[in-house]
C-alpha cells in the first residue's frame, strides 16, 4: 500500500476517532437512544405511503433539534486547579481535588466535570505500525491503545457530578481517573457541561489548565526471595559515589606505620601525643545486584515488554536497598545504569526511570551484552527480566554462568506462547530460570 494511500486511511481514522469522541461527550445515554431510534425511523419512513415512521421521525428530529440549539444559550467562564500527587500507578485510581471557581452572577448547578486530556492518538508512523500488527495477527504495539475503530485512551475517564457551584467561590471536587498506561500523563484542560432541559445533549464549557503527572509502571506482588549473591568487595566503600579516589569504612586510629598514605595520618592525634597517628581503615563489603531489563521488543512484542517492565518494577520495589545496591541495566537509545540505595537514589527514583523506558529497537542486543559483562566483577548476582529465549541470550547467560556470577532468569513470553522453554545454560541452576506468561503475572511470579 502506498503511503498516500496509509495517509487517507489515518485522516478518516483520525475524523471516525475524534467523530465518536465528539457524541461520547456531546450525547447522554437517553441522547444517543432517540439518535437511534431518529436513524431507524428515518430509513424506515422514506416509504410515506405504507408506514408511519416517518411521523415518528419528524417527532425525534425536532427533539434533537431543540436539545441541539438550547444549547447554544449555555456560557460559563471558570477557572480550575488541580492539587494532583506526585504519582500515580498504571491500573490503580488516580484520586485527587479540583478547585473551581466560575464568574457567572448566579449559582450554577446541574454541571457536570469531564477531564480534559492532550491527544493521546497515535502518529501516522505509529498507526501505520499498528495497522501492520493487526494485519499479521498480532497485538497491538502499545499497551492501552484500542484498535483503529476507536481513539486510545491513556485513561479511564469518568463524568462527575458538580455541587451547586456560589458566584465567585471555589468549589472543591474530589475526582479520579484510571491510568491505563504508565509515563508522563498531561491534563490540557477541563470541560463542565450542562444537560438541556429534555435530557439528551450536553452544552459545554472549556477552560485550559495544563497540568501532569508521572504515571509509574504496575507492581506486582513478589513472594520472600533470596536473591542470588553473596557479600562483595565493593571499591570505594559505602560512599563511594560521592567521594574521590578508595574510601574505605574508618575502623579506629593507630601508630603509623612504615609506607602508610599520608593522606590517612590524624594530624589532631599527632599533635596531642607528639608521634605520627594514622586512621585505620577496612574494606567494605556488602550486596549488590544487578536487575537487566530486556528492551529489545519488536513493534508487536508490546503487551510482553509492558509486563517486562511492571515485573523490573515490581522487583525495584521489593528488593531491600537499605543493606544493599540495586543497579539497573538496560539498553535505549544507549546504554544506561542507575543505581539505587545505601544513601544514593532511592527506589521511587528508579521507578520514575522505569516509566520512561522505550524498546531499544534502534540499537543490536550486543550493546547490553557489553553493558552486562562490563559490570558482572561489581555485583553479587543478577536479576534478568527478558523477552526471548533466543540464542544471543542463551550466550550472554552462558557467559554469566562460566564466570561464576549467580543469575535469575524471568523470560515474558506472549499470553499464548509456551512456557516449556528449555533452561539451556541454567540447567544445572534449581530456581534459576523461570517462564511468565503475560497476562499471568501475578500467578508466575508465586511460584518464585
Amino acid at each position: 500500500m502506498s503511503l498516500i494511500s496509509w495517509r487517507l486511511l489515518y485522516r478518516m481514522y483520525r475524523i471516525t476517532s475524534g467523530s465518536a469522541h465528539w457524541f461520547r461527550r456531546r450525547f447522554t445515554a437517553a441522547g444517543f437512544a432517540v439518535l437511534g431510534g431518529a436513524f431507524a425511523t428515518g430509513l424506515l419512513g422514506a416509504d410515506t405511503e405504507n408506514t408511519v415512521a416517518y411521523q415518528v421521525f419528524a417527532l425525534l428530529g425536532c427533539l434533537l433539534l431543540t436539545a441541539f440549539v438550547w444549547s447554544w444559550w449555555f456560557r460559563l467562564r471558570f477557572t480550575v486547579e488541580r492539587l494532583l500527587p506526585r504519582y500515580g500507578t498504571v491500573g490503580e485510581p488516580l484520586r485527587y481535588h479540583a478547585r473551581l471557581r466560575h464568574t457567572s452572577p448566579r449559582t450554577q448547578a446541574g454541571l457536570t466535570w469531564f477531564e480534559d486530556l492532550t491527544d493521546p492518538r497515535p502518529t501516522l508512523a505509529e498507526w501505520r505500525a499498528e495497522q501492520l500488527a493487526e494485519q499479521a495477527g498480532l497485538q497491538s504495539f502499545r499497551v492501552g491503545r484500542s484498535p483503529a475503530h476507536r481513539p486510545p485512551r491513556f485513561v479511564a475517564v469518568t463524568e462527575r457530578p458538580v455541587p451547586p457551584a456560589p458566584p465567585g467561590r471555589e468549589t472543591d471536587l474530589a475526582t479520579e481517573v484510571v491510568p491505563v498506561r504508565r509515563g508522563r500523563l498531561e491534563f490540557a484542560g477541563a470541560t463542565l457541561a450542562r444537560t438541556d432541559p429534555l435530557g439528551l445533549f450536553r452544552a459545554w464549557a472549556r477552560t485550559r489548565s495544563p497540568q501532569s503527572v508521572l504515571v509509574l509502571p504496575r507492581r506486582y506482588a513478589l513472594p520472600p526471595l533470596n536473591l542470588p549473591g553473596s557479600l562483595k568487595y565493593q571499591e570505594g566503600g559505602v560512599n563511594f559515589t560521592s567521594n574521590v579516589g578508595q574510601s574505605d569504612e574508618f575502623v579506629s586510629l593507630r601508630d603509623y606505620r612504615r609506607g602508610d598514605p599520608v593522606r590517612h595520618i590524624h594530624w589532631r592525634s599527632w599533635a596531642r601525643t607528639g608521634k605520627p597517628i594514622v586512621k585505620e581503615f577496612q574494606d567494605e563489603f556488602f550486596v549488590r545486584h544487578a536487575l537487566v531489563l530486556d528492551t529489545f521488543a519488536g513493534a508487536a512484542r508490546s503487551e510482553e515488554f509492558e509486563e517486562a517492565v511492571s515485573v523490573a518494577a515490581s522487583f525495584a520495589c521489593s528488593v531491600r536497598t537499605q543493606e544493599s545496591l540495586l543497579d539497573l541495566l538496560f539498553v535505549g537509545t544507549q546504554a544506561f545504569c542507575f543505581t539505587a540505595g545505601r544513601g544514593l537514589a532511592h527506589a521511587d527514583q528508579m521507578l520514575e526511570v522505569l516509566a520512561s523506558v522505550a524498546p531499544g529497537t534502534a540499537q543490536p542486543f550486543g550493546d547490553l551484552e557489553r553493558l552486562v559483562l562490563g559490570h558482572a566483577n561489581r555485583v553479587s548476582g543478577c536479576v534478568f527480566v527478558l523477552l526471548a529465549w533466543d540464542e544471543p541470550r542463551r550466550e550472554l547467560l552462558r557467559k554469566l554462568v562460566a564466570g561464576g556470577t549467580p543469575v535469575l532468569v524471568l523470560v515474558v513470553v506472549g499470553a499464548t506462547a509456551p512456557t516449556d522453554l528449555p533452561p539451556g545454560p541454567l540447567a544445572g541452576t534449581p530456581g534459576g530460570f523461570h517462564v511468565l506468561q503475560a497476562g499471568r503475572i501475578p500467578e508466575g511470579l508465586a511460584r518464585l
